[in-house]
């Protein structure tokens, strides 16, 4: 069985634009399951508010740097870890730079390429994701983390995503380029976008981890 980590925020979570979570079966990590079937395992970590590696001062806890190591060391070994993170980098409060929230992705990644040294295990393979696009009008949302600006920061984000995935050998996907946040909230997917992403996912994931013979 080919077991695979997806690590993100809520939009890995599942979280509904309209409250609420969307049940397994319509938010991406469970559609992946579907779609890949009984030879792949998904383990779905996704925590409403995670950054990449950035401590935030009114949501403590909330530092990816922090939970991927103890995540790793719960599910190795694995074929494969998705990074889908940098939407919360870019809340107001973190004046962060687009290229400083790529960059605590980057980190993310040499995590994963590192963790499992020490044990003899093999590396992962990482598929960094850029997040979908912020939607105009997030200011004046439910969401009081987020300004205007955060609009423009996540449009700049794929390129330098991408770059990074490419330096290091990474898979790479722009989930802006296949699903799209909901009018509602203009932050998270609605369940028809979490099935674009996963389709996309699930075409790399065969591609990359082909299954495995006897």
């Amino acid at each position: 069985m080919r077991n695979i980590l997806c690590f993100g925020d809520s939009n890995t979570y599942g979280h509904n634009p309209s409250g609420g979570r969307w049940p397994l079966h319509e938010r991406w990590p469970g559609i992946l399951q579907e779609l890949l079937g009984e030879e792949y395992h998904i383990i779905e970590e996704g925590l409403c508010g995670r950054t990449t590696v950035f401590e935030d001062c009114l949501e403590t806890d909330k530092s990816g740097r922090k939970h991927l190591p103890m995540l790793l060391g719960t599910h190795m070994p694995l074929d494969m870890v998705i990074i889908m993170l940098g939407t919360n980098d870019m809340k107001h409060r973190f004046s962060l730079l687009p290229a400083d929230i790529a960059n605590g992705a980057a980190e993310l990644g040499h995590i994963v390429d590192t963790f499992g040294a020490f044990m003899g295990l093999p590396a992962p393979k990482v598929l960094l994701v850029s997040p979908v696009y912020i939607k105009e009008g997030i200011g004046h949302g439910i969401f009081g983390g987020f300004g205007e600006e955060s609009v423009a920061v996540s449009k700049q984000l794929a390129p330098l995503f991408e770059e990074r995935a490419k330096m290091y050998h990474w898979l790479y996907l722009d989930a802006a380029g296949v699903a799209e946040a909901s009018e509602r909230d203009k932050l998270h997917m609605e369940k028809e976008e979490h099935r674009k992403l996963a389709v996309a996912l699930c075409s790399m994931i065969r591609a990359a981890l082909p299954q495995k013979q006897g």
